[in-house]
């Protein structure tokens, strides 16, 4: 079995919620085999209260969580990802970053629940729906037998992911 730990970066345009989401979950289920980050293109500042209250009754660690901008990891000494996974809702109109560079790269959208409006009850479904679709499509990502599969099987397989049940539409390009 090899050692090497693949770097992962989940991008949305806030990194808030869905991203942030994504990270938490692949740094618990995917320890040892993945190293999660996540970016968004206009970070929002902050994460939404809403993630921290739901990783956190969820067993999370969140204390080192902030909204950052992707361009943090095209600095030099950033890791380097073998994988980056945008999260963006094209259903709402948002733009999804593109990453330069050579990571393998698939479409996982996932409606914004920073976005939800209503009871505070109504919100957190939001989140919780966000965090099933997102913890439902890394465990199937993190089940992968990654070193045994040919590139073009791997890149099948992980734009399959992003089309599981609950899944949007990747933009299209401008």
């Amino acid at each position: 079995m090899s050692d090497h730990v693949y770097n992962v970066l989940f991008l949305c345009t806030g990194n808030s919620a869905r991203s942030v989401i994504g990270e938490a979950i692949l740094n618990k289920i995917g320890a040892g085999k993945f190293r999660a980050y996540s970016a968004g293109s206009q970070p929002k500042g902050n994460v939404h209260p809403e993630t921290i209250r739901l990783l956190n009754e969820l067993g999370y660690d969140t204390s080192g969580f902030r909204s950052k901008s992707w361009a943090e990891f095209a600095e030099p000494g950033a890791p380097k990802f073998d994988f980056v996974f945008t999260v963006c809702d094209s259903a709402a109109a948002e733009s999804c970053p593109i990453w330069p560079g050579q990571p393998m790269t698939a479409h996982w959208g996932v409606p914004d629940p920073a976005e939800a409006t209503g009871t505070p009850a109504e919100i957190a479904v939001a989140f919780k729906e966000a965090y099933r679709l997102l913890n439902q499509r890394i465990s199937v990502f993190s089940a992968l037998p990654i070193g045994s599969l040919d590139s073009l099987t791997l890149k099948s397989r992980i734009k399959d992911i992003g089309q599981m049940e609950g899944a949007t539409k990747a933009p299209e390009p401008t």
